[in-house]
């Protein structure tokens, strides 16, 4: 395995990418600036502790937690085991139940690179008539949403969710710095349109998401949510999309049209 950078390197990427000077880290975290000048230069290792605490008021995520106290000599403090763990039976019972609960309007949830988990049956709404190579697991969520052979010819409003995706995944990957997010993004921007989008409307409460589906223009707004209390890697790392009826068009054809479930559901239910 191939050794990663010094801790100091690390703790002094993230303090960049949080626009702190090093002041403004010792500040918060209650330590000198001496104290973190001579950690991310190496003339000091800190103790476990430290950089916890340091990790902290960075906003460092659990997974990167980890590799801090590694690069520094310690050992990981924060659980990450796969999904499918036992452990975390209790966790995806929860997770099934927050999305069934949403029926019958479309929710689903994705790990940090927006591949899909779980979903309930009325994601089928997104799903119909796109690429059967783009529902190979993973299947990523942001790509089946942009890519030409997703569900984006269906999309009325296909610039203005390109324009507010891009922008949001850009933050994920200066946020991360995760190379596979940076991959993501850089196929995504190749899939055009490079015109700027229309305004959205001022009385929309959010981005709506507009999409032809068996004949009707559908409409949505999402909500994400997350785990604000996660203690295992694998769940801080899990998003919750929901999307909920815009108008009362949408509202009316899901509660008297929704289809029938397809087999492509049963993987992640």
């Amino acid at each position: 395995m191939m050794q990663d950078r010094p801790v100091g390197e690390l703790l002094r990427e993230w303090r960049h990418r949080r626009g702190l000077s090093q002041l403004d880290l010792a500040i918060q975290a209650d330590v000198s600036a001496r104290h973190v000048s001579f950690v991310e230069t190496g003339r000091t290792i800190p103790s476990s502790v430290m950089v916890l605490r340091l990790a902290e008021h960075l906003g460092v995520p659990l997974r990167e937690r980890n590799r801090l106290l590694v690069a520094a000599g310690h050992a990981p403090v924060v659980r990450e085991r796969p999904l499918e763990d036992p452990h975390l039976a209790s966790a995806r019972n929860v997770l099934m139940q927050i999305l069934r609960g949403h029926e019958p309007y479309p929710a689903l949830a994705v790990d940090r690179r927006w591949n899909m988990l779980f979903a309930n049956t009325a994601i089928d709404v997104f799903l119909e008539g796109v690429d059967a190579a783009l529902l190979q697991p993973p299947v990523n969520m942001m790509r089946l949403g942009l890519h030409p052979g997703g569900f984006a010819p269906r999309l009325r409003n296909l610039g203005q969710v390109r324009a507010y995706l891009l922008p949001r995944l850009a933050r994920q990957v200066a946020q991360s710095g995760e190379p596979e997010l940076s991959a993501l993004y850089e196929e995504l921007l190749s899939y055009g349109p490079a015109d700027d989008p229309p305004p959205p409307d001022p009385a929309d409460i959010a981005l709506p998401i507009r999409i032809h589906h068996r004949g009707a223009e559908l409409c949505f707004i999402n909500t994400i949510t997350t785990f604000g209390a996660a203690f295992d890697v694998t769940l801080e790392e899990i998003a919750v999309e929901a999307y909920f009826p815009a108008d009362d068009a949408t509202a009316r054809f899901f509660l008297t049209e929704a289809a029938a479930p397809q087999a492509f559901n049963d993987k992640f239910r």
